[in-house]
């Protein structure tokens, strides 16, 4: 679990998160979302400890990064998995390559059994038939899943993701969801998602904080976000005809007519 209180951050005494409260829950596929400029992307960035912030506390079951010191961080994020928006896999780089790549770094393990490790990853997002392929060999979704695989070969305890369905065709973006949530599951992550797709918050919206204004404005289950009575939330998560027709019958099976 991570634990998010009364974070404050500016940048040239200009506010962007005002007093942001909130708690990312273990096993569950934890979303931020907000419109352009809301300040979801820079949340994001101080919990994991990129930027500093200006007060507040950012916990971790109990330890709070913020009062780390720089060499104790360093050796923390080895708990941490990150799931670049573009991927980020090196393009001189086979698949297995890729994922063995932070075993290499950071592993005492044994050259057999971190290849064991990369191998059983690959397995998991289904890409055990690429592994002596590079980046440019496979598609778009391939590589998120490869990594994906490379996020989560040193069984990291807290998994984050940066727009991960970005540049991705629907179908696509509906089965790294699917992998993601499952995988958070499987292995009892910690899991927070920064996105703007409405697509991920309807399917796997567990745990969704919705930013507005550097503020939370709500937080809750992608099942409560259809009666939230926050406006500023219905008009982002609604602004599509479609998702006003689903949100319309949603409303009339619960017995609303709104």
């Amino acid at each position: 679990m991570i634990e998010v209180k009364n974070v404050c951050k500016s940048f040239d005494e200009v506010p962007v998160l005002k007093n942001v409260s909130t708690v990312f829950e273990t096993g569950k596929t934890n979303l931020i979302i907000g419109k352009s400029g809301s300040g979801k992307t820079v949340l994001m960035k101080c919990v994991v400890g990129i930027h500093s912030i200006d007060s507040g506390e950012i916990s971790y079951d109990g330890r709070d990064i913020t009062k780390m010191r720089r060499k104790e961080r360093n050796f923390f994020r080895r708990e941490m998995g990150m799931l670049f928006q573009g991927s980020a896999l090196f393009d001189s780089m086979t698949v297995l390559e890729n994922v063995l790549f932070p075993l290499e770094m950071f592993s005492y393990d044994s050259e057999a059994e971190r290849k064991k490790r990369a191998i059983f990853c690959l397995e998991r997002v289904n890409l055990s038939h690429a592994l002596d392929l590079y980046p440019s060999e496979i598609s778009g979704g391939m590589q998120k899943r490869a990594a994906i695989a490379r996020a989560i070969v040193l069984n990291p305890r807290y998994l984050f993701c940066d727009e991960p369905n970005s540049g991705l065709d629907p179908l696509t973006s509906i089965l790294i969801d699917k992998l993601i949530q499952e995988i958070t599951h499987e292995f009892n992550i910690t899991t927070v998602i920064n996105t703007h797709d409405m697509n991920s918050v309807m399917e796997i919206g567990e745990n969704i904080v919705f930013i507005d204004k550097g503020e939370k404005a709500w937080q809750g289950s992608k099942d409560e976000i259809y009666h939230t009575g926050c406006e500023v939330l219905e008009e982002f998560v609604f602004a599509s005809d479609l998702y006003k027709k689903v949100k319309k019958a949603h409303r009339k099976v619960d017995g609303i007519e709104k």
